[in-house]
């Protein structure tokens, strides 16, 4: 599919948003009721797999059963051109992990009702046992008053009514959220979740992951076998009770945790309601000194990038394609990133120019992958505007790519925030969008520009994008079937 594609008649397509490993996402006008929505749409090489296709079909039927404030409400879904589409609700606002990216960590209370708000609608899909299983803030959307909602059912389960979990022997979810009982491929219930929103929980308040590691299976161990480190020692001045609530989340036993989400939920609750009510001495909890190595303590920002519910709207439209789903076995490490080709100047973030350490292909849907004139990837930021890399195509007309995209990653050598990137081309009318993410190879990537037409020299908006990696995703080539990017900056 592409922008300009009508669907049932009704929902037609205007931008690319974001895009996953198994679906792209769309802004699209509702033609009938005459309002924005948001249109998810599988990748045409999953469509004849219908392992693939029941995944994406069960997303639509469990969002669907679930009417929750807290969680994106489903519209339609249908299929078109043979290629299975949903529509939500479009939400005007942020996704949560870009906040925190923007914002560093969030003041307490603000943290506590986000939480809160999270577990409402994970609560919500327990009740009708269903487990979420890849719970992490990319999933949590905040719509323009401020308020949580889960997105991104696309790997829930349902829990048994006799063993109360779900089918072992498959690792899915996203490393830096894991519960140590799903890294290892062992059944699964609300426990996990519960986990996830206690790794959720402990980012919103510190601005960090409690494990991190080179790799899925590096970040996976560390759920597995190490200590939970303490609230505390980032931000000492968390109350106690609060990294309590958190370390018991953190548990490695399920049985450890808390009973429920509902649980989990009511002590955050109680927590709130102490803070505003100025109880800060009741029920306080001595916390064990910490069980691994100290980290240096901070303390948190000026609270002023956080908005808080109904008193501030979000400054930006962004609806971020969730589903990011990492089926492999332990045994198998899907780099997170510094793997690429290196080289170059680092950048510098202090400068208004970045100057990119290394570019290489991203192209997942190749075959190959990755492979398309990777050796030709550096003539896009070696200076020189006579030089290119170059992606083509021979069996789709005026433009088409038969796949989602194809694109270079570069990377700046450390976390730097770009407001723009400029590409210089010889060719002219291919459209392309910038992405941001955390490894460079995916499979997780969230658009920060429009998408646009590159002709001669193109900037893309970046609206103060933080990432190490950036991509530039091609979703069109030329009606001749090229693209060439002859050279890439940044500032």
């Amino acid at each position: 599919m592409m922008v300009g594609d009508l669907l049932a008649g009704r929902f037609e397509l205007e931008e690319l948003v974001g895009s996953g490993g198994m679906s792209s996402v769309y802004r699209a006008h509702d033609r009938v009721l005459d309002r924005r929505v948001a249109v998810k749409v599988l990748h045409r090489h999953y469509s004849g797999d219908d392992e693939y296709v029941q995944r994406f079909l069960r997303e639509a039927r469990t969002v669907a059963s679930l009417s929750h404030p807290n969680v994106v409400t489903v519209i339609d879904r249908g299929e078109h051109d043979g290629q299975q589409f949903i529509v939500f609700e479009l939400i005007d606002g942020d996704n949560l992990k870009r906040l925190i990216e923007r914002n560093g960590p969030a003041p307490v209370e603000r943290a506590l009702e986000l939480a809160i708000q999270i577990a409402r609608g994970l609560e919500a899909a327990h009740e009708r046992g269903l487990v979420h299983r890849d719970v992490k803030p990319q999933n949590v959307l905040l719509n323009g008053d401020g308020r949580a909602k889960v997105t991104d059912f696309g790997i829930a389960r349902e829990i048994d009514v006799q063993q109360g979990m779900t089918q072992t022997g498959t690792v899915l979810g996203t490393s830096d959220y894991i519960s140590p009982e799903q890294a290892q491929g062992r059944h699964v219930d609300e426990h996990t979740d519960v986990y996830s929103l206690g790794v959720v929980l402990y980012e919103l308040l510190t601005g960090e992951l409690p494990f991190t590691g080179e790799n899925f299976v590096a970040v996976a161990m560390g759920h597995i076998n190490d200590p939970a480190p303490s609230v505390l020692e980032l931000r000492p001045a968390v109350p106690p009770r609060i990294a309590a609530a958190v370390a018991r989340a953190l548990e490695k036993d399920p049985r450890a945790r808390w009973a429920t989400m509902a649980a989990f939920r009511g002590e955050l609750e109680a927590i709130l309601r102490e803070i505003r009510g100025g109880e800060t001495g009741a029920a306080t909890v001595v916390l064990p000194p910490p069980r691994r190595r100290a980290r240096a303590a901070r303390t948190h920002p000026a609270s002023g990038g956080w908005p808080k519910r109904r008193r501030a709207s979000l400054p930006a439209l962004l609806v971020v394609a969730g589903v990011v789903v990492l089926a492999v076995a332990l045994a198998i490490a899907l780099t997170r990133g510094g793997n690429g080709p290196s080289g170059g100047h680092a950048a510098n973030a202090g400068t208004s120019a970045v100057r990119f350490a290394a570019a290489t292909v991203y192209d997942p849907y190749g075959s190959p992958p990755n492979d398309e004139h990777n050796a030709a990837a550096g003539n896009a930021i070696d200076g020189n505007a006579q030089t290119y890399w170059e992606t083509h195509t021979y069996d789709y007309p005026n433009g088409g790519l038969g796949k989602a995209g194809t694109g270079l990653v570069f990377d700046a050598g450390r976390t730097v925030t770009l407001r723009h990137l400029t590409v210089k081309s010889d060719t002219t009318g291919f459209v392309a969008v910038v992405k941001d993410g955390s490894s460079p190879s995916g499979p997780s990537w969230n658009a920060v520009s429009s998408s646009q037409t590159v002709g001669g020299e193109t900037t893309f908006d970046l609206h103060n994008a933080t990432a190490r990696y950036f991509l530039l995703w091609i979703t069109r080539v030329t009606p001749e079937g090229y693209a060439h990017v002859n050279e890439v900056a940044a500032d």
